[in-house]
């Protein structure tokens, strides 16, 4: 037999972007229920935040917490070629005279927790161990979700809207077809843990460091907490796994590539185990419709190399929380009340879309970009800190020089009733 709930809103998925959701949303006085299928905590990868994420963290009361954390002070962002040569590290207080300049590398069992736990506190239910299975519906207007609890039993959820934040696992575009990846992003992730590798001094300790390898490929090195650093490779899958699939054998000899990840991991042990994904990119052919928006990983997912990802969880959670809002205020829950939340994000995920595809260009580099031209220095760092929601056609015209600069992806928009 299949329970029955009501509410006005569901969130599917207790991640940053459902969590800030789910806390705006409480914070209007909104009846909302957030399910989550794993038990809190539990490990998630994508630990480096851009100053920017600091103003959602800011609206859901999240500032003081995360300044009285453990969490590494990140004060830039820096660059290394193939040779072992460091840029000039991306200072962010050096671009904006505001404490969001400081932000920070997070281990996400906790941060995810401190998220959840603060939209509880401003009102909102979660229930843990609870897996939307299926989209609910009457007629052509989505109506809730249908879940499976870990005892088994069923229980369907009715609401008003349903939000889904179900991350890369993504129900919604699951159920309707509408995973569209991007045409050229198709990279393969390999990632894992150190303890005791080399940090660098003063404040470039906490930086996150883009390493350059063959074929375009590039390390990430993301110092966290209690000595541990997280490492990871992206690049080609037939440059990675041409010669076999063993994880390890892959990445130490990637770690040979680049002199400067080699002595940075030289004093370091690695533990645990190693973690592989593939094709990163993808979008969703909707943002939504009657009675359903997405949100988060559920809704699009860039290549991180910029760390771009937390940023769009929370920047997605906020801006659909009051596409919402607005939408049940007014009784109205149809598709076109979500449109302008899909513009404006997708605009957003365009912007930082288009750097990564000159990051991937063999004949772009930021070094030549800012020499031919140094006034765009500024919308460069803009970009690369999450100042997104603004006109970036200077910097791309000036990308545009050196390296194809993509159109924007015809997807994400409201699928309107006929």
């Amino acid at each position: 037999m299949t329970r029955l709930e009501k509410h006005e809103i569901v969130i599917v998925g207790g991640g940053p972007a459902g969590s800030t959701a789910a806390a705006v949303l409480a914070e209007q006085g909104r009846d909302v229920l957030v399910l989550e299928k794993e038990e809190f905590p539990r490990y998630h990868v994508g630990e480096s935040l851009l100053p920017f994420c600091y103003f959602p963290l800011e609206r859901i009361g999240m500032i003081e917490r995360m300044k009285a954390s453990h969490f590494p002070r990140k004060h830039a962002v820096q660059f290394v070629t193939m040779e072992g040569k460091i840029s000039a590290p991306f200072y962010f207080f050096q671009h904006m005279d505001h404490e969001a300049a400081t932000t920070w590398q997070v281990l996400r069992s906790e941060f995810d927790q401190m998220l959840l736990d603060n939209a509880r506190e401003k009102g909102a239910k979660v229930r843990y161990q609870t897996e939307a299975i299926d989209l609910l519906r009457d007629g052509s207007q989505v109506a809730g979700v249908r879940t499976k609890i870990k005892d088994g039993s069923k229980l369907d959820v009715r609401a008003r809207v349903t939000i889904d934040a179900s991350g890369r696992s993504a129900l919604s575009i699951t159920r309707n077809n509408w995973r569209k990846w991007d045409p050229q992003l198709n990279k393969v992730a390999i990632w894992t843990y150190f303890r005791g590798a080399k940090r660098d001094a003063g404040l470039d300790e906490g930086s996150t460091t883009i390493a350059y390898l063959p074929e375009k490929g590039w390390f990430w090195y993301i110092p966290l907490p209690d000595d541990t650093v997280s490492v990871g490779i992206v690049g080609e899958r037939e440059y990675f796994f041409g010669s076999g699939d063993d994880l390890p054998t892959i990445f130490c000899r990637e770690i040979g590539n680049n002199p400067w990840i080699a002595d940075h991991l030289a004093s370091g042990e690695q533990f645990g185990k190693y973690f592989a994904t593939k094709e990163f990119s993808y979008r969703s052919e909707y943002c939504g419709e009657e009675g359903l928006v997405l949100i988060g990983d559920a809704f699009a997912f860039l290549d991180p190399v910029f760390s771009s990802g937390v940023y769009l969880a929370l920047r997605s959670g906020e801006l659909a929380a009051d596409a919402v809002d607005r939408a049940v205020r007014m009784g109205d829950v149809s598709a076109s009340q979500f449109e302008g939340y899909a513009e404006r994000l997708s605009r957003e995920i365009e912007a930082m879309r288009k750097l990564v595809y000159g990051f991937y260009d063999t004949a772009f580099s930021f070094g030549k970009l800012i020499k031919r031209h140094p006034d765009v220095r500024g919308d460069l760092t803009d970009c690369l800190i999450g100042n997104l929601d603004r006109d970036f056609s200077k910097l791309f015209d000036a990308v545009a020089e050196m390296a194809a600069v993509p159109p924007p992806l015809p997807y994400g928009r409201a699928r309107l009733a006929c």
